[in-house]
Order: structure tokens, then C-alpha cells, then sequence
């Protein structure tokens, strides 16, 4: 517009809407907004804790002292608690570290427990647990971010909403297709590749999904296959959220 006033930007913003440069966008409930706050803080505290510990392991590799690469939840404060308190400038600089990282550990604790007690309490997040690899954090974060299953005309469609198909540029003879495009939520498409692994590698249950995936796995190599059993778990989520049924293995499998 040549000049501009409200009046010439109100038609424009029509103008703009009516030629369908801009698409819907859902709003989620508020229901799905409290889970996600629930998941975020859960993320949160677990991060500070990897923070400080990491930064207790590398003072401590000052000094000589090397802790083991994995360590459980409760065995870090006591193999570094000892080493601290024996010296006394080291237990002046690092103490207060360990306690604030104890603290926060609590927090999360009782965070992760808060989160894994919604999930278990939800029906819908039940029934996603049924998939082989697909824990409380993986259902609950795949619910929240859908909200609503009918927003989707096809259960297709949810792995590209993710983040989970690959890029592609095509122009004249070229026809390149890339990584997958890493849209949408990263919290979502990070648990679903956790539970994708947790399928292929770690899961005793086997099944046509499964199957699937180790035979991708032979000629695609382990990553690809592993965003690919991702893909097919979120679609297989979203199916049995709009069909309202079970998960079926064998020659009835629903892949």
C-alpha cells in the first residue's frame, strides 16, 4: 500500500489470507499445554543435572581423578562424595556443586515420577505402551503434541509433521533427496527415535515392525533404519488413537 494506515493494513492481511498464503494452525487444549510443561520441566532438571556433572568430572580430571563413563542416578554422589570430602581445598571448591546437583536430582526424581504416574493414568498412553520400545515419556510426549488425532487426513502425514521424512530438492534433472527435514516438535521425534532403537536393539518382542527394521537395517544401515521404524511407530500411534484398537502382531500386525 502507498500509504499506510490500519484501514490499508486490515485489506491487506485480507488480501494476503484469501489467496491462501497462510495455513490453519492448530491451538492446542489446555490439557495438552499442562503435559507439556510437565515434559519440559522434566527435561529441564535433567539437563542441569548432566550440566553439573560433567563439570564435577572435568575438575576432578585436574586432580587425576577419572570417573567411570556411566555411572547410575544414586552411584555418582558416592563415588565422587568420598574423593571430595578426603581433600580439603577440593571439598571447599566442588562440595557445593555436588549438594546443588543432589538437589536437583531430587527435583527430577520426583518430576520423572510425576510424569510416569499421567502416563500410566491415561488410557490412550496405555495403549501406546503396548508398542515394544515405547515407554511413559515417548506416549505422553506423542499425545500432548498430536492433541487431536482428527487434525490429520492421513496417518502418513504424522511422520512428515515430526520431522521424520527426508528433504528433497528437485529442479530440471536434478532430483536430490537429503536428510530428513527436522520439522516439528524435536522433543517428539527424539523419543520416537529412543523408542525406535529401543525396538530394534534392546526389545525381546518380536514382530512385523521389528522385522521390518531389521531388514532395512541390512541394507540401509542402523541409523537409516532406525528413523524409519521411528516413522512407522508414530504412524502407527496415530492409527490406533483414531481406530481405537490394540496393537495386533503376527500375520494381523498393524504396520
Amino acid at each position: 500500500m502507498r500509504n499506510k494506515t490500519d484501514k490499508h493494513d486490515a485489506r491487506g492481511i485480507a488480501q494476503i489470507l484469501r489467496s491462501g498464503w497462510y495455513s490453519r494452525v492448530h491451538v492446542k487444549s489446555v490439557e495438552s499445554h499442562y503435559i507439556r510443561a510437565l515434559l519440559t520441566s522434566r527435561k529441564v532438571m535433567q539437563r542441569k543435572c548432566i550440566d553439573l556433572e560433567n563439570e564435577i568430572r572435568g575438575l576432578l580430571k585436574v586432580f587425576g581423578v577419572k570417573l567411570p563413563m556411566r555411572l547410575a542416578r544414586g552411584a555418582f554422589d558416592a563415588a565422587v562424595r568420598d574423593t571430595i570430602e578426603n581433600d580439603p581445598a577440593l571439598s571447599h571448591a566442588l562440595l557445593p556443586m555436588l549438594q546443588a546437583r543432589q538437589m536437583l536430582m531430587e527435583t527430577f526424581l520426583e518430576l520423572d515420577r510425576r510424569v510416569r504416574r499421567a502416563a500410566r493414568e491415561d488410557a490412550m498412553c496405555m495403549r501406546f505402551m503396548g508398542i515394544p520400545g515405547v515407554g511413559e515419556i515417548t506416549a505422553l510426549s506423542f499425545k500432548a503434541a498430536v492433541d487431536d488425532p482428527t487434525r490429520f487426513k492421513s496417518s502418513r502425514t504424522v511422520g512428515a509433521h515430526f520431522g521424520l521424512t527426508p528433504r528433497r530438492f528437485q529442479s530440471g534433472e536434478k532430483d536430490n533427496p537429503g536428510h530428513i527435514s527436522h520439522a516439528g516438535d524435536t522433543d517428539v521425534r527424539a523419543t520416537l527415535y529412543a523408542a525406535a532403537n529401543a525396538m530394534l536393539m534392546r526389545s525381546v518382542a518380536w514382530n512385523s515392525l521389528k522385522a521390518w527394521g531389521v531388514r532395512l537395517m541390512k541394507t540401509k544401515g542402523r541409523r537409516r533404519a532406525i528413523v524409519a521404524v521411528a516413522r512407522k511407530i508414530a504412524v502407527v500411534l496415530h492409527r490406533m488413537w483414531i481406530d481405537g484398537t490394540e496393537l495386533r502382531f503376527g500375520s494381523e500386525a498393524t504396520v
